[in-house]
């Protein structure tokens, strides 16, 4: 039997307690179509026109101010020709975790983590943008990134909620309170998302990678990139917890290879603005 969490209690949990509830189906099967570089466009657009309630919040986003096209985009192909497979990925992706949240996004915590995990979805964008990776597929891998953070708060919600309120210190010191408490933490969980999700395992790389230090800058990869966008997110004001302990931005700047740090934002205060924007954009629509 499930205990109720007390801040200074261990509670076992083991991971066939946990009822994950579905995540939307057309979301993952355009994430998996999506990574075909064969795939057709129209076979994309009817995948995604298949679910009405789906396809319609998908073009709301797309004639949103986060991404301010010319002309009215009125159909899911017509989005798919102006705005891509692979931005179409992550915007479908964005939606489905919209939805996954349901009502539940309405609890000032439960936002607090769909920021988390916006703001290092734009800025792993944004830093993509500045080198020679992926911009769309650096935006997926960012939102996908806290998937474990929003399962547990979806399938725990009360006990998630307290532990985020009541914790002190960096985020990978939040991993053993997870594990203290749910017997899983959020990396791992976000690992077996991906896997039972038939996702692409490559995926699976960057759940771990926000609480590990970048490697050398020859060996400077997706998974380095997005654990960097998270910490920047962290130091940006957008962390999953209020007492979270953030490296400066100084500090992170460094850990950026030599083309990226040039081109990238110079202050913290510029990089939060921007990312503030486009997530109330996103909101608004």
């Amino acid at each position: 039997m499930d205990t109720e969490v007390l801040e200074d209690r261990k509670v076992e949990i083991s991971w066939a307690h946990f009822r994950m509830p579905p995540f939307p189906q057309v979301a993952l099967k355009v994430l998996q179509l999506a990574s075909n570089e064969n795939v057709q466009l129209g076979k994309l657009g009817e995948l995604i026109s298949s679910d009405p309630a789906f396809a319609s919040e998908v073009l709301t986003i797309a004639n949103s101010l986060l991404y301010a096209p010319r002309y009215p985009i009125k159909s899911i192909l017509q989005a798919i020709e102006v705005l891509g497979a692979s931005h179409l990925q992550g915007l479908c992706l964005t939606v489905g975790v919209r939805a996954y949240l349901g009502k539940s996004l309405g609890h000032p915590t439960m936002r607090t983590l769909w920021r988390h995990n916006m703001a290092s979805a734009l800025i792993a964008q944004q830093i993509a943008s500045a080198g020679f990776m992926d911009r769309e597929i650096a935006y997926t891998a960012g939102v996908l990134h806290g998937i474990g953070l929003l399962g547990l708060a979806v399938v725990r919600p009360s006990e998630y909620v307290h532990l985020l309120g009541t914790h002190i210190g960096t985020p990978a010191s939040l991993l053993q309170r997870e594990r203290a408490i749910f017997g899983i933490d959020h990396c791992e969980l976000g690992k077996k998302l991906v896997h039972d999700w038939n996702l692409p395992e490559d995926f699976a790389a960057i759940m771990a990678a926000p609480h590990s230090e970048c490697s050398t800058p020859g060996q400077w990869d997706m998974a380095e990139l997005v654990g960097l966008s998270c910490r920047m997110a962290d130091t940006a004001g957008f962390a999953a917890f209020s007492a979270c302990h953030a490296p400066t931005f100084e500090e992170l700047l460094e850990q950026l290879p030599p083309r990226e740090r040039k081109l990238f934002h110079t202050d913290i205060e510029t990089l939060a603005f921007e990312v503030s924007k486009k997530i109330a954009a996103l909101e608004a629509a």
